[in-house]
């Protein structure tokens, strides 16, 4: 038997939920809201890097952490954001986090 592949959106979903937030779909990204901070969850590799919001995380596949990494600090947004890889058996790791100036 091969290998359950779960939704990008599902793990990600999984992730802050495990982290204490509370999620909610909103357009083509999630919402994870905890307290007074609302994180903007971006799926997959970002065709524009987003230029709103205070706190966003990019949710990705492993193999393509690095370059969403790499496209978002080239964008220079003027938010608190990271990437998260994640792989088929739902294990990720925060690969970079960057503060605002």
């Amino acid at each position: 038997m091969g290998a359950v592949t779960t939704s990008l959106a599902s793990q990600a979903e999984s992730i802050f939920d495990d982290l204490g937030y509370s999620v909610s779909h909103h357009d083509t990204e999630l919402l994870a809201e905890r307290k007074w901070r609302v994180v903007h969850v971006t799926l997959s590799y970002p065709e524009e890097v987003p230029s709103d919001g205070d706190f966003r995380c990019f949710v990705t596949r492993s193999e393509e952490a690095t370059s969403t990494s790499r496209r978002v600090a080239m964008a220079d947004p003027d938010y608190e954001w990271a990437v998260i890889g994640v792989d088929d058996d739902g294990e990720y790791e925060v690969r970079e986090r960057s503060h605002a100036t």
